[in-house]
């Protein structure tokens, strides 16, 4: 085994990689799945088949309860007074001295307060999918024990009790929709007619496939049935963003344009993001004769596309025109030009640049003022022209802003609380921790538009890391594998190594860099989670991730959200995506998701909450990329355990382009060859 270290380009290729480090942290190599690893609150505890779960937030205010004093046990129940199958969140508030003291069901259907003082209390009992539940409660201080029984109302408005959208299809559905899109894509119109119509047959109520019958019809030109079926995508999926893309698109040709701007209105809700949303909506507002609503609209896709809608500058181009802005106008038009040079459409465009240009114009006004506004005859075919299509299905999942998670409605978070608490579990870890060793298994796979995988590679090996911290404030992470050492290694020469390390933004001497907001009670397999979104502060140094490549480098922000444990505080579930892209690498977007759970060490008496797997999506050089990490055979070293397994001979490699740089939480290597001009695309 060879130590995995980031460096740059040696005699024989040259490297891109990404480098993620913690706030003052220097790091040997990142780790991908002990970076990631949150520490068990209960090392030393042996769980039952159904484990009582303990609150570190109970636990803290019974500190402070002396003596003895009633003790109140609650039971929960739904309406059919059944046991509650949801664990639950119970809040007691003393009306006199407006203590709070906080518990989570154990078993999930059954929660204790002891030690209480005589006197009134307010009860919330709270769980995801049902009405909180709220009522007054008097102990007296002769009581010793009060039981209580709590119903809790499903919540019929709640998303969790809505129907999902989806869900997995059947294998031959699957099979006859990608084979649906290959057609499509080829031109092959007839064939893929088929193929999603049998689809169809099989999944009539699936968005998804209603969705590409309709994009099938829009290229046949059969817009009824086309709208037919893109309408009924986005009533089986609001969320369905293509959908409603391509039946704006539709309305705005059919010369509906109210109808345009109202979905197309609503694409921007559901994707504030989405570029093409705004394109379009852009042109929409341009026929309603709404130049200053189209130049906005026009600007914020170009902004968000990164370059990838150059035919808004033609939108932008004319609502300038219809503002009287002239010179704006033209310099809008030469911008297309320059940035479309062997688009057919350019001559056309050097046309009206020249109109615009000639002495008879200049008696046009040019202010923002001008009553007259300059016409540009023909701009409205030039832009239909260069209307780019939707894509033919989302290839990856959406955004942590574009889907919210539900939480309970009208449930405070003790924000503080939840983010101390999972910042001690990570602290924890790097006091507690010597090293692992672990098999990791690898999946890599190229991706379609429609997210289908066009190559796959399977990798497995040994893996080994520590994390120390050896000052206060730098924390020290090493990572090994097996013959697995350089970029060229890996499937398309991507190597990722200590990919997601997201839970160090929780740590101590890291979280001050990051905006943490506590959105409210969750849920995720069946246990109460408060959900915590995070991003990195601008004021604060953006030292949690950086692209090197070829010696430069880029800084990255980071966003997220945290499903954090009620009881224990354990980060049970990840999601991070890029604050912004980095068009200058040709890197456009990148989600993870790291899901956790406890691992046992008998030996050692110790239970570890480590990632049961990790998930990578990223458009990355012209290309989709999914990556699952896996790991299991868990094995822990430590200076005093007999428990080892013979680990593998390290030879470090040289650190040569980052020799006097911090490392960092995350690293993606992408090897060069000899004389090639930059990445393989």
């Amino acid at each position: 085994m060879r130590a995995i270290v980031s460096h740059t380009a040696q005699s024989e290729y040259r490297s891109i990689h990404l480098i993620q480090r913690a706030l003052g942290a220097r790091f040997s190599l990142a780790v991908f799945a002990f970076c990631l690893i949150v520490f068990s609150a209960a090392l030393s505890q042996t769980r039952p088949s159904s484990p009582p779960r303990s609150s570190p937030l109970n636990s803290m205010a019974s500190m402070s309860l002396m003596g003895e004093g009633p003790t109140l046990t609650l039971s929960l129940y739904d309406e059919n007074h059944a046991l509650l199958d949801q664990q639950a969140v119970v809040k007691l508030t003393n009306k006199t001295t407006q203590s709070v003291f906080w518990q989570t069901t154990q078993s999930r259907s059954a929660a204790t307060f002891t030690n209480l003082k005589g006197a009134e209390y307010e009860l919330e009992v709270s769980a995801a999918g049902y009405v909180p539940g709220r009522q007054a409660v008097s102990l007296l201080d002769e009581d010793r024990s009060r039981p209580l029984e709590v119903v809790l109302r499903a919540d019929p408005d709640s998303p969790d009790r809505r129907p999902q959208q989806g869900q997995p299809l059947p294998g031959k559905v699957r099979k006859n929709l990608a084979r649906g899109v290959e057609e499509l894509k080829a031109g092959r119109l007839a064939e893929s007619q088929k193929k999603l119509t049998a689809a169809y047959k099989k999944a009539p109520s699936n968005a998804e496939v209603n969705y590409l019958l309709g994009a099938l019809y829009f290229q046949k030109k059969d817009f009824a049935h086309a709208e037919a079926y893109l309408a009924a995508a986005v009533n089986l999926d609001p969320q369905n963003l293509q959908a409603r893309i391509l039946l704006g698109r539709l309305q705005l040709q059919d010369k509906r344009y109210e109808a345009a701007r109202l979905t197309l209105e609503q694409a921007v809700t559901v994707n504030p993001e989405s570029w093409m949303a705004r394109s379009l909506l852009a042109d929409v507002y341009l026929k309603q004769e709404q130049p200053e609503k189209a130049k906005q609209q026009a600007e914020l896709a170009m902004e968000k596309s990164h370059g990838a809608d150059n035919s808004a500058q033609l939108v932008l181009a004319e609502a300038l025109a219809h503002l009287g802005k002239k010179q704006e106008a033209i310099q809008a038009l030469r911008a297309y030009i320059q940035s479309e040079p062997a688009n057919r459409t350019v001559p056309e465009v050097q046309k009206l640049v020249q109109d615009l240009e000639k002495p008879e114009s200049e008696s046009v006004a040019t202010s923002a003022s001008s009553t007259n506004p300059i016409e540009l005859s023909g701009m409205d075919q030039l832009i239909a022209a260069t209307t780019p299509k939707p894509s033919l299905g989302n290839w990856q999942p959406g955004g942590i802003d574009d889907h919210k998670p539900a939480v309970t409605a009208g449930v405070s978070c003790p924000a503080e609380a939840v983010i101390d608490g999972a910042g001690k579990r990570v602290k924890e870890l790097v006091d507690g921790l010597a090293r692992f060793d672990a098999i990791e298994s690898m999946l890599h796979e190229d991706l379609d538009e429609l997210g289908l995988p066009k190559s796959k590679v399977s990798l497995k090996f040994d893996y080994v890391a520590s994390i120390s911290e050896k000052k206060p404030g730098i924390l020290l992470v090493d990572e090994f594998r097996n013959w697995h050492s350089q970029a060229e290694d890996f499937p398309d020469h991507i190597a990722t190594r200590g990919l997601p390390a997201l839970a160090f933004v929780f740590h101590p001497s890291v979280r001050g860099n990051f905006e943490m907001n506590c959105e409210g009670l969750g849920t995720w397999d069946g246990a109460s989670t408060w959900l915590v979104r995070f991003q990195q502060r601008e004021d604060k140094p953006h030292n949690t991730q950086e692209y090197v490549v070829n010696g430069k480098v880029y800084h990255v922000s980071v966003k997220g959200r945290a499903w954090i444990a009620a009881d224990t505080y354990q980060i049970v579930r990840l999601e991070s995506d890029l604050v912004r892209p980095i068009p200058e690498i040709q890197l456009f977007s990148q989600h993870w998701t790291v899901d956790y759970g406890p691992v046992k060490f008998p030996r050692q008496n110790e239970e570890l909450w480590l990632p049961k797997n990790a998930e990578l999506y990223f458009d990355f050089l012209k290309h989709r990329y999914f990556r699952r990490h896996s790991f299991d055979h868990f094995m822990l070293f430590s200076v005093d355990t007999e428990e080892k397994r013979k680990e593998p001979k390290v030879e470090p490699e040289p650190d040569q382009d980052t020799k006097h740089r911090p490392r960092g939480l995350g690293t993606i290597v992408i090897a060069e060859f000899p004389g090639s001009a930059g990445p393989r695309p």
